[in-house]
């Protein structure tokens, strides 16, 4: 079977197509399309999703193709490439395994950011994926083939080594004698003095977010950081007990990528989210792209499905509108409000 594939912007809605499998993209999960950004979905990434219910692949696929076509969203990261693996491997077994199962479980803790912290990072395939990416310097369409391609070598080698039975948590022993994922382990070792060179540089700060449970507020450490050289950046920051005045890790994070992409996220473990603050920033967002001119359809993520439980916002696919300075005190706003009243005012 000739494998062709397509990338899609995050966020594109789909509908099923013939031979074709639409793979944590589309907005939707349905037989040939299955993703988990909606607000009605499961609470499971991409690749818990294809192991849980694998007739949303051989439903649709009930037979062999000559030609299947498989879209994701463009740089494919672990999730994405696992939920690939997977189907590939659900369309050749017709079933699920065990091995396809410990992989599936892996990219769910990896996709909501809850690889346990006494885990060292130079020992998840995750970090060791994130290097490889790092180091693939070629224009979007061809990094994300490569992507693609990288992923499913490494996929390949976690099945067969979780069909012995070996654990995908901590597993340098993984690894050992094969030269790009030694040289992968130094990069992620490496990374950690870019996160101090960005720590030097960042602004620290103290924000009250929403709890998950319970009503009231919660005092968080955060960082913001503008175009952080640490590709690792949001795993050591939330590791960063020493630095922290809290001593509990920087739980929040606000990352200005060349003022092209703002990306905001909690720590899952802090008990808290962002319910609120996507809203706040839609709104500024919207005020001042009526005052340039700008298309106002473009929003930003504010994390609204049950699997990131509005831990995570993202800027709009066109470019924010908002500058750096804006997106920042919308920040220190919503913290503002939620201390000073009760309940949650958005």
């Amino acid at each position: 079977m000739e494998v062709i594939f397509q990338f899609a912007p995050y966020g594109q809605e789909f509908e099923p197509g013939p031979e074709r499998l639409v793979l944590d993209v589309g907005l939707k999960t349905v037989p040939g399309v299955i993703d988990h950004h909606q607000p009605e979905a499961e609470a499971e990434c991409a690749a818990s999703l294809v192991v849980k219910h694998p007739t949303l692949v051989l439903e649709h696929l009930p037979g062999p193709v000559d030609t299947l076509t498989i879209i994701t969203h463009r740089l494919p990261d672990f999730d994405a490439v696992s939920s690939i693996f997977l189907s590939l491997k659900l369309l050749e077994l017709r079933k699920v395994d065990p091995a396809m199962q410990k992989i599936a479980a892996y990219a769910r803790l990896v996709d909501s950011a809850t690889i346990p912290k006494n885990v060292e990072l130079s020992s998840t395939p995750y970090a060791l994926l994130r290097a490889l990416f790092v180091a693939i310097q070629k224009p979007e369409e061809e990094a994300n083939l490569d992507r693609i391609q990288e992923g499913l070598r490494m996929l390949r080698l976690l099945y067969e080594q979780a069909s012995l039975g070996r654990d995908l948590m901590d597993c340098r022993q993984l690894f050992q004698g094969i030269d790009r994922y030694l040289k992968a382990l130094h990069r992620v070792e490496d990374d950690y003095f870019n996160y101090l060179e960005d720590l030097e540089r960042a602004e620290r700060v103290q924000l009250y977010l929403p709890r998950s449970q319970g009503p009231g507020p919660e005092l968080v450490d955060g960082l913001v950081v503008q175009n952080p050289k640490s590709f690792l950046l949001k795993e050591w920051a939330r590791r960063d007990v020493f630095n922290s005045p809290l001593g509990r890790g920087f739980s929040f994070l606000l990352t200005n990528l060349g003022h092209r992409r703002f990306i905001i996220g909690v720590d899952p473990e802090a008990g808290v989210n962002l319910r609120g603050l996507g809203s706040l920033l839609n709104q500024r967002e919207k005020e001042k792209r009526e005052r340039l001119g700008r298309p106002v359809s473009e929003r930003w993520y504010e994390g609204n499905c049950p699997f990131f439980d509005y831990r995570i916002i993202d800027s709009p696919q066109d470019g924010p509108a908002l500058n750096h300075g804006e997106v920042l005190e919308a920040v220190l706003e919503f913290s503002r409000r939620l201390k000073s009243g009760p309940g949650r005012p958005f």
